[in-house]
């Protein structure tokens, strides 16, 4: 099955945790064991999953991105968002969960992140999961 999330972010660069609308997505599939695909379908955004106890983990991933791909770098494509679309490439488009027990497994301090470096947008991440 197909499940989609839609999303608005509020800063150019950002990282939004999305983990929350995805449990109560699988928790709703009644799925008790599978994967679970999360795809962005954006060329200027990414999925992560990385530590949420510490919110200066998301400060420092967004902060130090900026400072290896500046917004006015040597580009030549002519929108003005050449960072957004190399951050995007770097972070990645997809990432695959395993469900156990209709739960996705993460650690202990891992969230799964929606991250746009060309906001704000409204956006939308899709969800594939099997069971």
């Amino acid at each position: 099955m197909i499940k989609e999330i839609k999303l608005s972010t509020s800063e150019r660069n950002e990282l939004v945790d999305i983990t929350e609308e995805i449990k109560s997505i699988i928790k709703q599939t009644k799925v008790k064991e599978g994967i679970c695909i999360i795809y962005c379908p954006h060329t200027t955004a990414a999925i992560t999953i990385n530590e949420s106890a510490d919110p200066d983990v998301q400060r420092d991933i967004i902060v130090n991105l900026s400072k290896i791909i500046p917004e006015n770098g040597e580009y030549h494509h002519s929108e003005g968002n050449s960072d957004s679309h190399i951050k995007s490439s770097l972070i990645g488009a997809s990432e695959t969960l395993i469900i156990k027990d209709n739960d996705i497994i993460l650690g202990t301090w891992q969230k799964i992140y929606f991250s746009e470096f060309d906001g704000p947008r409204k956006r939308k991440v899709i969800l594939k999961i099997l069971a």
